[in-house]
């Protein structure tokens, strides 16, 4: 009768034994496989599929005008390729201050827009379109060389994140090989970024602001699930020192793995809502911040559970050989 109690007792105490542990480690190839077949279809997707760099990162001229009644954009944009023999991208909106009508002609250069050809611009479409009354309000060039360095501060941003969350964990988890746990937690944080970035070249968004907006968010969100689960990893090492590594995470994995599916169905669901909204009402700029939010929010749940634990588990079996 003893035993019985003590082996009903010692389950409820580490909420253990409600449900039986699922076999994550036994399915690390399977999680490899699928990892580096989705970094095989960003590789590729890169070379084949055309990138969109947008202005703020390339360079550009953008062009303001306000303008009255009506306005088709798309024969705006014709007039203006044909001017500029470059994509253009034309956005149409409304000062919230003054009620004006705006619009914004941008495209990529490396040159910059004389003053001859933006005079050129400005005439030709207040020739083809005199009902529009269009004026000009605003005409910025962005240089190459900024693009450039407001990209690679950004990209020494997310680095110096990296370094920050490495030394963090390797404090905080320091009783279950801390730095082998940090540098496993990056490792699966790369992976989540780099499909993200996928995401944006396969659903082709520009690589602008919103983009490095995405990347620090899935940031944050995929390291606060990974340390959820080192936690978890921590704590069933006190309770049961003596059991092996594969199944201390296989137990601790499958004991998140309801917090996690349901954190990520909020989230997800939340953002899937908001991207309706927004699709509906026409924000398509808005787009390329939440499509690939809700594909990188999924991948933090996912590397959180099967990529970071099992990377985890892998380097303390082979240190420990």
């Amino acid at each position: 009768m003893s035993e019985t109690k003590k082996a009903s007792g010692t389950p409820n105490k580490n909420n253990v034994g409600t449900k039986k542990a699922l076999n994550f480690c036994g399915k690390r190839k399977i999680f490899l496989i699928i990892s580096l077949s989705l970094i095989a279809i960003t590789i590729l997707a890169t070379f084949i599929l055309k990138i969109n760099v947008a202005i703020e990162f390339k360079g550009g001229t953008i062009i303001t005008y306000k303008y009255s009644e009506t306005i088709n954009e798309n024969e705006i944009k014709s007039v203006v390729e044909e001017i500029v023999n470059t994509p253009v991208k034309i956005n149409a909106g409304e000062n919230i201050g003054t009620g004006e009508k705006n619009i914004t002609i941008s495209f990529t250069s490396e040159e910059g827009l004389s003053a001859e050809k933006q005079s050129e611009i400005t005439d030709t479409i207040q020739e083809k379109f005199p009902e529009s009354e269009l004026s000009l309000l605003d005409s910025t060039d962005v240089s190459p060389s900024s693009g450039r360095e407001f990209f690679l501060k950004c990209i020494v941003a997310v680095i110096l994140s990296a370094i920050v969350l490495i030394i963090y964990i390797a404090f905080r988890f320091k009783k279950i090989g801390g730095l082998s746990a940090g540098v496993c937690a990056v490792i699966a944080l790369c992976q989540d970024l780099i499909l993200v970035y996928g995401s944006f070249i396969i659903c082709g968004f520009e690589i602008n602001s919103n983009f490095m907006a995405v990347i620090l968010t899935i940031l944050g969100y995929s390291i606060n699930d990974t340390i959820v689960i080192y936690d978890r990893i921590r704590e069933n090492k006190q309770i049961m020192p003596k059991t092996k590594l594969a199944e201390l995470v296989n137990l601790s994995c499958t004991q998140s793995l309801t917090r996690s599916i349901r954190t990520s169905i909020t989230t997800v669901a939340t953002m899937l809502i908001v991207t309706i909204v927004i699709a509906l009402n026409g924000y398509t700029s808005l787009l390329s911040f939440t499509v690939p939010l809700i594909f990188g929010m999924t991948l933090g749940a996912y590397s959180s559970l099967c990529v970071a634990p099992m990377l985890w588990v892998w380097w303390n079996e082979r240190k420990n050989k």
